[in-house]
């Protein structure tokens, strides 16, 4: 292993801090990782895997940047195929995963679209039986978050409308369609927040949907769980990714993640192995559960 490989497993998140605000400009939704003056870690020099995921088919929505692309390389690490959602606008940071999945031996499949929309969520599980023969593994990661800082007075319905169609109807609806191709061993892992337990009153109509996440995979579970079907949820605090400088004005993430326990904000990379634990049979006795990588912060 390499020097720099080996200081950053020893030292996670401190390879990679958040630049000075002055240093990193305001860029636009959905953002693009080259754009950050500060790149991510997403495991590219870490991530060791052991075949936990060896031969499975996930399909993972928001799979071009930040946490998709950590979960998307891990799992090919792990030994899976993957297909990749993205917005048709994030291209290059969806090829630019798709290469890091082919580097590590498997098949990579780019599906751009909105996931608002019903008939492309049915198309983006029938794009992954086609492709991959089946599908083993649902990733509902993809999120839309825009910071209001007047509260609810400035927020508007279509505003409000976005994020629920983004975050909890494709969560429907990708959810239905998968289970009903999924077999026995198959899972399902859901990305929630710790804005579920933690709600800022900007992010108020983010907020309430990852709270519903959070309801929605314990009711999935145990509506599932006689098919042999699992479904868990992760649960991220304040992560460095492209979304964060393009959703948010520059004043409010000046001290981004500096008031968790562990004072920094974390990197993708530290979040993928929850993600590969929910996936694999590592986590076989576990069911309707969320796992917090918040940095401390409790998810209570």
């Amino acid at each position: 292993m390499s020097d720099e490989a080996q200081n950053r497993m020893q030292h996670p998140g401190e390879q990679h801090p958040i630049p000075p605000l002055e240093q990193q400009p305001e860029i636009t939704y959905p953002g693009a990782t080259d754009e950050l003056v500060t790149a991510p870690d997403h495991g590219e020099l870490t991530y060791r895997g052991s075949g936990k995921l060896l031969d499975r088919r996930a399909l993972i929505t928001g799979g071009d940047s930040g946490i998709g692309r950590a979960v998307a390389l891990a799992f090919a690490r792990e030994g899976a195929d993957v297909v990749l959602c993205h917005l048709p606008e994030e291209g290059e940071d969806g090829r630019r995963t798709a290469e890091l999945v082919e580097a590590a031996g498997r098949s990579a499949v780019l599906v751009p679209g909105d996931i608002r929309e019903e008939d492309f969520c049915r198309h983006l599980v029938a794009t992954t039986v086609s492709e991959f023969g089946g599908i083993d593994i649902l990733v509902n990661n993809a999120a839309y978050q825009h910071l209001v800082p007047g509260g609810i007075a400035d927020m508007t319905t279509d505003g409000f409308d976005r994020v629920m169609k983004t975050n909890l109807y494709a969560l429907f609806w990708l959810s239905k369609f998968a289970v009903a191709r999924m077999e026995p061993g198959s899972t399902i892992v859901n990305t929630t927040s710790i804005q579920a337990v933690n709600p800022s009153p900007g992010l108020l109509d983010y907020a309430t949907t990852k709270a519903g996440i959070v309801d929605f995979t314990k009711g999935l579970a145990a509506d599932v769980a006689s098919k042999g079907i699992r479904v868990n949820a992760v649960a991220p605090g304040p992560i460095w990714t492209p979304l964060i400088p393009a959703t948010m004005p520059k004043d409010a993430y000046e001290n981004f993640g500096k008031d968790v326990p562990l004072g920094r904000p974390g990197q993708p990379a530290e979040l993928a192995p929850a993600y590969v634990f929910l996936a694999s049979q590592d986590s076989s006795y576990i069911t309707g559960e969320t796992i917090a990588v918040t940095g401390g912060v409790p998810f209570t």
